[in-house]
């Protein structure tokens, strides 16, 4: 069987929201006790959980944060997938909600990409002498401050974005049924957060941080299959 341009891409976004949760547990995922660092305690509302990235290795953090940034390219595909199941609404709801997808695909790559730096600094404060850690930790204070200003248009715009391509499928006009009105990388973020709850500890512990990416995902694989013939 021959696949389509719209199969192709649709399976692409798949592998690249999969391989970019695996990034965000890469990064993100595990558990530390402030007990075991001291160095690192006073810091603790500074850090604010980010201090179990002192456990990770350098090349687990290099590899976190590239394979994100990597797969960025496949998500950029999937939203020309998805701009081919909009085709019939609104031309400038569907350009909007296109290109705010895209847009935050892009800042989000720049996020991702910066955790590298954060467990560096965040194991350089556990390295360093006392005196020295200041100069470290003014330095997590103003990554931290970089992470806002980027992370607040990225949630803004996937929230804007989803509003927008469940009302254009909701018009009717677009290819995908009715019923994918209600599944967009929002309401699919929400759903997991809700559902995690039941999961084992273990899966919940190791699936940390990637919850935006397994959304993407499952929206993916929807789309994926509404738009399969």
């Amino acid at each position: 069987m021959e696949l389509t341009a719209i199969q192709i891409t649709g399976l692409l976004a798949i592998l690249g929201a999969t391989v970019y949760a695996v990034g965000d547990v890469l990064l993100l995922a595990g558990k530390v006790s402030l007990d075991d660092y001291p160095k690192l305690k006073p810091f603790a509302k500074l850090l604010s959980d980010a201090e179990k990235m002192v456990v990770l290795s350098p090349a687990r953090m290099i590899w976190g944060a590239l394979v994100g940034v990597f797969a960025t390219p496949l998500i950029l595909l999937g939203f020309w997938h998805v701009y081919q199941g909009l085709g019939g609404g609104n031309v400038w709801a569907v350009g909007a909600t296109v290109g705010l997808f895209g847009i935050a695909s892009v800042i989000g790559a720049f996020v991702h990409g910066t955790f590298y730096f954060m467990g560096e600094y965040i194991q350089a404060l556990n390295q360093v002498e006392e005196k020295s850690q200041p100069i470290i930790a003014a330095m997590i204070e103003r990554h931290k401050k970089v992470l806002i200003i980027t992370y607040v248009p990225v949630l803004i715009f996937i929230i804007i974005a989803s509003i927008l391509f469940s009302s254009l499928v909701a018009s009717g006009k677009p290819s995908f049924p009715i019923w994918m009105a209600g599944i967009n990388p929002l309401t699919m973020t929400i759903a997991w957060l809700i559902g995690k709850r039941i999961l084992p500890q273990f899966v919940r512990d190791w699936t940390e941080g990637a919850g935006f990416n397994i959304a993407f995902m499952a929206f993916f694989i929807c789309t994926t299959i509404t738009l399969w013939n």
